[in-house]
């Protein structure tokens, strides 16, 4: 008789690989600690292998723990999936979902369309704020979903759900990129791109001024088409009348920056799930586009 995985079990699995240990993972599926090592151990009689192997205080997934985790998620993954379209008509209320203005308009319009489409009895509020205050909106239960960028506080409980370049842009039509110092348009000190731009300028010995800070993308944007300033945007930021400067222009490749999905985990919501699904879905569409463009 063929031996099957209880879904239960293995999103306990999922939450302590993520966070790495059983005590975090227990708060992550409101469950106590010594249930989950008993959800772990009958995970273990099933499977007939050790998954975890104590490290210190950390629990260390063993290499069969490695095999299973990626399995586990897509099985969780395809869970969520058809419970979410079996249920979606029956779906109504609320869900809250936050966004950085530098990716709202480049991926919301397909996400919200197809989203309400199939649920059209759910009202969708969504908040655009910086990646860093969205992060604590999370934490104090005011969304429901949102999509960060990179951030510091970016942990094992965000799902990274896209990648891309990060690039530096100035105008076409200026020749900013030739100045001494060259003049910066970009976020806030708070934001990790800013933070990102200024170390590489000072590792490659590049002098340079902050010209504009500004949290919103639009207005950064903006002072680069304007021929203002230089700014790093993602290659999904990239507008007509921009040029992407590279090393030759003397500036340093910048490392790809993170797109991920983080859930407010004090409240587990159907509604949030099923939204998450259109999101990664929408994210993989774009990306497979991008792909199929170059």
């Amino acid at each position: 008789m063929s031996v099957l995985l209880d879904i239960d079990q293995l999103r306990t699995f999922i939450a302590i690989a993520e966070t790495g240990s059983f005590t975090k993972a227990a708060e992550v599926v409101h469950k106590t600690q010594s249930a989950v090592s008993m959800q772990m151990k009958r995970l273990e009689e099933r499977v007939g292998r050790a998954i975890f192997a104590r490290d210190g205080r950390a629990s260390r997934l063993t290499d069969e723990g490695d095999r299973l985790l990626d399995y586990a998620r897509r099985i969780v993954k395809l869970n969520i999936e058809a419970m979410a379209s079996l249920a979606s008509a029956e779906l109504s209320g609320r869900v809250r979902l936050g966004v950085p203005d530098d990716y709202a308009d480049r991926y919301l319009p397909e996400i919200m369309a197809r989203f309400s489409a199939t649920h059209p009895n759910v009202e969708l509020t969504v908040v655009c704020d910086p990646s860093t205050d969205l992060i604590d909106r999370i934490d104090t239960g005011d969304l429901d979903l949102a999509i960060i960028t990179d951030c510091e506080t970016m942990n094992r409980e965000t799902e990274i759900i896209r990648r891309e370049q990060l690039l530096w842009v100035g105008s076409t039509r200026h020749s900013l990129h030739l100045e001494t110092p060259v003049p910066l348009a970009l976020g806030r000190q708070t934001c990790n791109w800013r933070q990102e731009a200024i170390s590489m300028l000072q590792s490659a010995d590049r002098p340079f001024r902050i010209l504009y800070t500004s949290s919103n993308s639009t207005a950064v944007s903006a002072a680069v088409l304007a021929g203002l300033a230089i700014s790093v945007l993602p290659e999904s930021g990239l507008r007509p009348g921009m040029r992407v400067l590279g090393p030759s222009d003397g500036f340093p490749t910048l490392a790809p920056c993170r797109i991920g999905l983080l859930r407010n985990r004090h409240e587990v919501s159907p509604l949030a799930d099923a939204l998450a699904h259109h999101i990664v879905q929408g994210l993989d569409n774009i990306s497979e586009a991008a792909i199929a463009a170059e």
